[in-house]
């Protein structure tokens, strides 16, 4: 199955079978990187915590007085890693509190999730939260991204994309192409959980649209798959490259910059996360999440210098 002659000095050699052998490899890496979870990267992370090199700094760097004197700033007392059992307790007690419930619990040891809990969210962008490392840092419109396309993709391999109907419909001007595009690919359309019909020279009636995205903007939903089914073209073509597809209508159903979200809202997104395939990555490749160790934040601070 290998000729090792392909090469004089043998550098190199040919597989007879070579798409097998890249299938293979190929096929194998995905499955490696899809059973990557936020807990693994995590362990990752806290194996390779001794290599951070060390901050280092000088005595003319530290703050000094109009007298030329270095000012050493004064203990303030504050404790700086909270204990989990703390935190978890002070959020299951405000939560059951409200629905009037007992939060008395024989299980006080309880192990904290990998992307731990939400503290805060950050100018509408990141959500703040404290793990058994230290401190997680997430971008929700990144991660709620992959978390959608995940779930769409899920969906049209197993029984299909489950449609939503809108109440009103909802009507988009596109260009007479796009109309017609529009009202040949009503099959392509269905397939991505989409009904849409054609009820003038270039004007488009959004009646369905996936259940995933019921939150979602339905106009640009349609240009921006409308744009991608002009790039494909045909049936076939789309098919092939159906994950973009998905890829661009997950983008419209995720959480955007300066929405608000609960303390709930936002765990409820990490625990996602820690469910979610290949969560360490939005669908265009940029990191969805970022950890600092306490030994980082430490040094920033230079605690125990």
């Amino acid at each position: 199955m290998v000729d090792v002659n392909a090469h004089p000095a043998k550098f190199e050699v040919r597989f007879r079978e070579s798409r097998s052998v890249h299938a293979f490899i190929s096929q194998t890496l995905k499955k490696v990187l899809a059973d990557v979870r936020p807990s693994d990267q995590a362990e990752s992370m806290a194996l390779t915590d001794t290599d951070v090199q060390p901050f280092s700094y000088s005595p003319q760097s530290q703050p000094v007085n109009n007298a030329g004197h270095i000012m050493q700033q004064k203990s303030m007392g504050l404790p700086v890693q909270e204990a989990y059992k703390n935190y978890s307790q002070f959020v299951k007690s405000a939560s059951l509190s409200e629905q009037g419930i007992s939060d008395k619990t024989d299980d006080e040891d309880e192990p904290l999730p990998p992307l731990g809990f939400a503290l805060a969210q950050l100018h509408g962008v990141y959500i703040l939260a404290q793990n058994a490392e230290g401190m997680v840092i997430v971008d929700m419109h990144a991660a709620h991204e992959r978390i959608t396309y995940e779930r769409l993709k899920a969906a049209i391999e197993g029984d299909g994309i489950v449609s939503q109907p809108l109440l009103v419909p909802v009507t988009v001007a596109v260009s007479q192409r796009e109309a017609d595009l529009a009202e040949s690919s009503q099959q392509d359309f269905e397939q991505l959980g989409i009904v849409v019909d054609r009820i003038g020279p270039e004007t488009l009636a959004i009646r369905q649209v996936p259940g995933l995205l019921k939150q979602a903007d339905s106009a640009s939903l349609i240009r921006d798959v409308l744009s991608d089914l002009v790039v494909y073209g045909n049936s076939q073509r789309l098919r092939e490259e159906i994950n973009n597809v998905l890829s661009t209508m997950a983008c419209h159903g995720s959480v955007r910059a300066n929405r608000l979200l609960s303390i709930p809202e936002m765990n409820a997104l990490l625990r996602d996360m820690e469910k979610t395939e290949r969560s360490g990555q939005c669908n265009h490749g940029r990191p969805t999440w970022h950890q600092l160790s306490m030994k980082e934040l430490d040094k920033i601070f230079m605690r125990g210098q």
